[in-house]
């Protein structure tokens, strides 16, 4: 890709890499620290739903800044605060302290999110830009297939504390990367003063568009059931299925795994295909095998076997959705790449918040919440983009 050299697609992708590190490195620890902070059961989901909350709202603030200053210094600011808020979250009291912690984590971390994905729009086209998404993949990939083996053993060796100590240093480094290896990408010469009215325009401009709309709730029900399988699994997988928990990150490692190989395949289509056809079809994927996932739980014929391919064929679907639903969304949005991204964040996460806390709040002690959860949002991706995404026969010059 010669428009994205691969320093930055690096660079890129460890920015990407810290959602999924914040949520996954410390899924392990779930039962400890619900043990040792005295939380009642069920409540530890909550510093997952306050973590997405945190996502959702940063990157509305994070889109217009870097429309209006440049790309650099609000992803800088966003770091440090992630930095901060990690350190304060390995000294948290109880669990509340550590939900409001990873409020701020997240206020911070989302910064490298938004950000990322405007400058992927500033320097591609929407072919260009899908099959970059993809490649950030394979480099952001290594986080939920290492994350959660890398918390198993600071959480065996030392404790769950040090997880978040550990991602405290990761923000700085990656605060030092971008001070040293990421130039501007968005030139501000002619960006009018930022203001209120301005920026509520751009958000409407874009809530009004049927394709934009479309395409962003439809790759966000798919990805809010990969919330909700993040949210839950530790649950299903270590409590219910007997998977000890230092073997935990094994099982999740594969599930990433099929993700980033799939997002590669999805790379090497794109030099052929149109990106919003195989959006079309791979649609299907999440909707099928959340229901399957969802009757089997109802009927009590969930072993798990079943468990683990369902999974696995639903977040392995995302390789094809997440890069191809992105690109679409962003493709027409080029001046306003950065309230683009950051709007399509925000609606995604808002959803993943409500799937990731629908776990906690239906916790019944079964699988079902979490089967349930997955069967809605896959579906749900299905039927919004067949409702709202504009036909795929207006949209060929999406491909170039």
């Amino acid at each position: 890709m010669k428009s994205l050299p691969i320093p930055w697609l690096v660079l890129l992708g460890s920015l990407v890499a810290i959602g999924p590190l914040s949520i996954d490195m410390y899924l392990p620890a779930f039962p400890t620290v619900e043990r040792e902070l005295h939380a009642l059961p069920g409540s530890i989901e909550y510093t997952l739903a306050s973590f997405f909350i945190g996502m959702a709202l940063g990157q509305l603030f994070y889109g217009p800044l870097s429309d209006r200053f440049g790309r650099r210094r609000p992803l800088m600011a966003g770091l440090f605060l992630y930095s901060v808020a990690s350190l304060a979250c390995a000294y948290a009291l109880n669990v509340h302290m550590l939900v409001v912690m990873r409020f701020l984590e997240a206020l911070g971390g989302c910064a490298g999110m938004v950000i990322t994905r405007a400058v992927i729009r500033d320097r591609c086209g929407a072919r260009d830009a899908a099959r970059a998404f993809s490649m950030l993949i394979l480099v952001m990939g290594l986080a939920p297939i290492l994350a959660p083996l890398i918390g198993g053993v600071v959480l065996t060796w030392l404790g769950w504390r040090e997880i978040f100590l550990l991602l405290s240093l990761y923000g700085a480094m990656a605060l030092l990367a971008v001070y040293h290896g990421l130039p501007e990408t968005h030139d501000i010469t002619h960006e009018p003063p930022l203001s209120i009215g301005r920026v509520f325009g751009n958000y409407g401009r874009l809530l009004v568009s049927r394709s934009f709309i479309g395409y962003t709730l439809a790759g966000g029900f798919a990805f809010a059931g990969m919330f909700a399988y993040i949210a839950g699994s530790p649950f299903v997988l270590i409590e219910l299925s007997g998977i000890p928990a230092q073997h935990f990150g094994w099982v999740f490692g594969l599930n990433a795994m099929g993700f980033v190989l799939i997002s590669q395949v999805n790379a090497q289509l794109l030099k052929k295909h149109n990106l919003t056809r195989m959006l079309h079809h791979a649609l299907w994927l999440p909707a099928l095998s959340g229901v399957a996932l969802a009757l089997a739980g109802m009927t009590d014929w969930l072993v798990l076997p079943l468990i683990l391919t369902g999974f696995f064929v639903y977040v392995s679907s995302l390789g094809f959705i997440g890069p191809n639903a992105t690109a679409a969304a962003l493709a027409t949005h080029g001046q306003q790449a950065g309230s683009a991204s950051a709007l399509m964040g925000a609606l995604q996460f808002g959803i993943a918040t409500v799937a990731g806390s629908m776990v906690g709040i239906w916790h019944d002690g079964t699988s079902r919440p979490l089967t349930l959860v997955m069967a809605f949002c896959g579906v749900g991706a299905l039927l919004v983009h067949r409702w709202l995404a504009v036909p795929i026969r207006h949209e060929e010059h999406l491909a170039d």
